[in-house]
């Protein structure tokens, strides 16, 4: 794919106007393309007039891109395909730009179910660390079509790709690539948790090394197929090849001269938050940065100095031996689950859009830790009968929004009667706990916009 030759003058349908469709607009805009924008809820942009699907013919175009989150199954993606127009997608687009505007650039690639943004973000960090100019984008931060298309000649892009992406993805190629986990998540999508499970591992299609969480089950049996350089870790003692944790170190036995030896890459303590998961994470980071030649001394500089992003396990207030912590990223059963476990008495707040994941599974798992539950949103009722299953002694509040709550409005009720039943039960040495494990569109505008109304609701009862 040349984007010089290939796209002017042609006529480009972009499906999706949103972040994604937007700047792959632009982008095309300024090479001569010719574009027409479609969204089922047409937005609002300056920029582009944006059409009703059922306005368009997709015969009369010659390429359809396809935003992250298109079913396959949509009308004008099923037209496409009888009609022999070829569907490309933003991260193959950005690609071809970069092998004409960049071509010693080098791509890293990283998904799994939870953790990926996390993880980007500190390979990036430590990859920074070690002299080079390296941005994490994708499904975080910038798309990467901006990051190729802009200014900044960077020497590495750290993408983070959902599921959506990978489904899509057809001519991207990386150094190397990371799979954090997989566990039950956008099932609603892709139809069944197998078909998901393929979307992730078909990310080993992209690169000829791997990092591979070796502590997570279906990473391991989907991984024994592949071929290519497998460099696993866990947060155990790492074999040759492979990277973990001794005593109070993480430390390196895969990009090291004798893997009978090891090099320390940091200490456990270092890694802020010091919880398990957080630590797995860095594991990775680590990994990833090794394949781009990154000394384990600016690995660890750059981890330790590394801070998490808001309403990641975000600590809101600590006041009489009760902490409040903001985890509203935690939009899946799995990532809930590794906060729960990271506390030892939680009064958990919980609930939303599941997207068809087994939340049963969750409470299974975690109900020993859980003091209390408050549930909220579109699904609550799936994770009570959690509970009734499997922990019907633990406290259920079911929470409905006052009458005057409006998604998106100036009044916080809801969240400051969520905090209010939280404060009444909560004791010294307890968790308070915003790890909803579903999406928040149904009450809120963003996980963004249900973490800061919880910190806001939070502050004001404890002011």
């Amino acid at each position: 794919m040349s984007v010089s030759n290939d796209f002017a003058q042609k006529k480009v349908l972009i499906l999706g106007a949103g972040v994604t469709g937007l700047a792959c607009a632009k982008s095309l805009t300024q090479r001569e393309s010719m574009i027409t924008l479609v969204d089922d809820a047409p937005p609002q942009s300056d920029e582009f007039k944006v059409l009703s699907p059922s306005s368009v013919d997709v015969k009369d175009f010659d390429y359809v891109l396809v935003s992250p989150g298109w079913r396959e199954s949509h009308p004008l993606i099923q037209s496409a395909r009888q009609a022999n127009v070829e569907l490309i997608n933003e991260i193959d687009l950005a690609w071809a730009i970069k092998e004409e505007r960049f071509p010693g650039q080098k791509w890293l690639g990283l998904t799994g179910t939870n953790g990926k943004t996390t993880t980007v973000e500190m390979a990036a960090a430590a990859i920074r660390s070690g002299g080079l100019t390296a941005v994490a984008c994708g499904n975080v931060g910038k798309t990467v079509i901006e990051c190729v298309d802009g200014s900044d000649n960077y020497d590495v892009l750290v993408l983070e790709l959902s599921s959506f992406q990978l489904h899509w993805l057809k001519r991207a190629e990386f150094i190397a690539v990371a799979i954090l986990n997989i566990a039950d998540d956008h099932t609603d999508w892709h139809g069944d948790f197998d078909s998901y499970a393929r979307a992730k591992i078909s990310i080993l299609d992209r690169a000829m090394t791997a990092i591979l969480n070796g502590g997570d089950g279906e990473v391991l049996t989907r991984t024994t197929h592949w071929n290519g350089r497998k460099v696993f870790y866990s947060l155990d003692t790492p074999g040759p090849g492979e990277i973990g944790v001794v005593e109070e170190l993480l430390v390196d036995r895969a990009f090291v001269a004798d893997p009978q030896e090891a090099s320390m890459i940091a200490e456990v303590i270092e890694i802020k938050p010091t919880v398990p998961h957080n630590v797995s994470n860095a594991l990775a980071a680590a990994g990833l940065a090794r394949t781009v030649g990154i000394s384990h001394e600016a690995i660890r500089a750059g981890l330790a100095s590394f801070e998490l992003g808001r309403h990641r396990i975000e600590v809101i207030a600590e006041r009489d031996g009760v902490t409040w912590i903001d985890d509203s990223k935690a939009t899946n059963p799995h990532a809930a689950a590794a906060s729960i476990l990271s506390a030892l008495s939680v009064i958990w707040i919980a609930g939303g859009l599941a997207k068809g994941a087994d939340v049963g599974a969750l409470v299974a798992r975690a109900h020993p830790r859980i003091k209390m539950a408050i549930l909220i949103g579109t699904d609550r009722e799936l994770i009570r009968q959690g509970f009734l299953d499997h922990a019907p002694q633990i406290p259920v509040v079911m929470i409905d929004p006052p009458h005057n709550y409006t998604r998106g409005g100036s009044s916080n009720s809801l969240m400051e009667a969520i905090v209010a039943t939280a404060a009444s039960a909560a004791t010294s040495g307890d968790t308070v706990l915003l790890a909803p494990a579903c999406a928040s569109m149904d009450q809120f505008i963003s996980y963004a916009d249900r973490g800061d109304r919880f910190a806001d609701a939070v502050r004001k009862a404890l002011s």
